[in-house]
């Protein structure tokens, strides 16, 4: 596991990441991160979730480390490994594509067809200090090959909320496919998503991760939820979703 310097945490800190902890068994532990925190990383000097796991550093000074990633404005179930060798397993199953992530994102109108399969590579392309994902060619120089499932569960005039699976791992691969479908996400800033919508603005990108099934270290398959935070709820709520 990791040694690198440990971070100083304020005890709020300390108190609001143990608050998010939604399983936690020998093997791995799994939070429900809120929006608008960075997994590792981030440009902004603000602690990120990877140094928050400082938190449950143990005696030795090893502690847990993330096996993936959540884009900062995404919120929703985020998994660590507490050991080495959980670590490994991990991130060998990552890899061969044996985690199962599904995810709620509200829209400003259903896709069509209401249910389908996105197969479209992408490509990283940097603007600026910014990256971005573009939807290319299959023979183009730097192209990924990028799978999405999409379905939809509820929709009305005002929106639409769909269950969102990537068959692959490829940076925003969610939001670039339904922006690609003319469907972007709401309060998608990036890619085109509404910043408002019927009954008010967008409190942020609404895309949740609600489910994750991983293989255990231990054996058989875990499943992980998290109930979509309030403001998530409340906007599919208020439109009627």
């Amino acid at each position: 596991m990791t040694t690198r310097q440990p971070v100083a945490l304020s005890e709020d800190e300390i108190a609001a990441v143990r608050s998010w902890v939604i399983h936690e068994d020998a093997h791995v532990i799994a939070f429900s991160k809120p929006s608008g925190l960075s997994s590792q990383g981030g440009r902004i000097q603000a602690h990120t979730l990877d140094d928050l796991l400082w938190a449950f550093a143990r005696s030795n000074g090893k502690r847990p480390e993330l096996v993936h990633r959540l884009d900062r404005d995404t919120s929703g179930v985020i998994l660590a490994a507490k050991t080495k060798p959980a670590a490994g397993f991990l991130g060998k199953a990552l890899q061969m594509r044996r985690f199962r992530k599904q995810y709620l994102a509200l829209l400003s109108a259903a896709p069509e067809p209401a249910s389908g399969t996105i197969d479209a590579p992408l490509r990283r392309e940097e603007i600026g200090r910014e990256s971005y994902m573009r939807v290319v060619a299959f023979d183009a120089p730097g192209a990924q090959g990028s799978q999405s499932r999409y379905r939809t569960l509820a929709a009305n005039d005002q929106g639409a909320v769909v269950e969102l699976e990537p068959l692959t791992g490829r940076m925003h691969q969610l939001r670039v496919h339904m922006a690609h479908l003319g469907r972007p996400l709401i309060g998608d800033v990036r890619y085109g998503g509404a910043l408002t919508t019927e009954v008010g603005p967008a409190p942020r990108l609404m895309l949740h991760a609600f489910k994750l099934s991983f293989p255990h270290p231990e054996g058989g398959t875990t499943t992980v939820e998290a109930p979509p935070p309030a403001d998530f709820a409340g906007l599919r709520s208020a439109l009627g979703l």
